[in-house]
């Protein structure tokens, strides 16, 4: 059921008529998880982190899938700005999803922590207090990385070229 929630949350990013359903999502990430027999599973909420960073990778694949096929056709267009409120429930286009990646793989390099927050908010759709508790921190620290998080990934965004 969390696997669902967490596939219903990255799910409502993308743009409607998407070709990938959430338990079609659910179904690659488990089968990506069951197969992790080097991982040292630290409980349900690691497993649930570890499933959220393989469905965005799932859906990062699916976006430069479908990008490469159609290069925007009749994706809707948003602001990254606009699409890094966790409440405004808007879509990105491959192309957009692919930069968000991209910007999150250099902000794992300076701040996994962080990173992990915008996964686990941005993708998974959790609230605070749930991405405290996977994470074992305080609801507070997950406040203010977000916060720090967004600021970094809009100017990155920014600087990357208009979205």
């Amino acid at each position: 059921d969390e696997l669902r929630r967490l596939a219903k949350g990255f799910m409502s990013r993308e743009t409607p008529g998407h070709t990938l359903q959430p338990t079609a999502l659910v179904h690659e990430a488990y089968l990506k998880l069951v197969d992790q027999t080097r991982v040292d599973w630290k409980g349900k909420t690691h497993f649930y982190a570890v499933g959220a960073k393989v469905m965005r990778r799932l859906l990062v694949d699916h976006a430069r899938e479908r990008g490469a096929l159609k290069r925007g056709a009749g994706w809707q267009s948003v602001t990254l700005s606009a699409a890094l409120d966790p409440l405004g429930g808007e879509a990105l286009d491959p192309e957009q999803l692919l930069d968000l990646n991209a910007a999150l793989e250099e902000l794992a390099e300076i701040d996994e922590r962080e990173a992990r927050v915008v996964t686990l908010r941005f993708f998974g759709g959790l609230t605070v207090e749930q991405v405290a508790e996977v994470l074992g921190v305080s609801k507070r620290t997950v406040e203010n990385d977000w916060r720090h998080a967004q600021a970094w990934l809009r100017l990155r965004l920014s600087e990357a070229g208009p979205s």
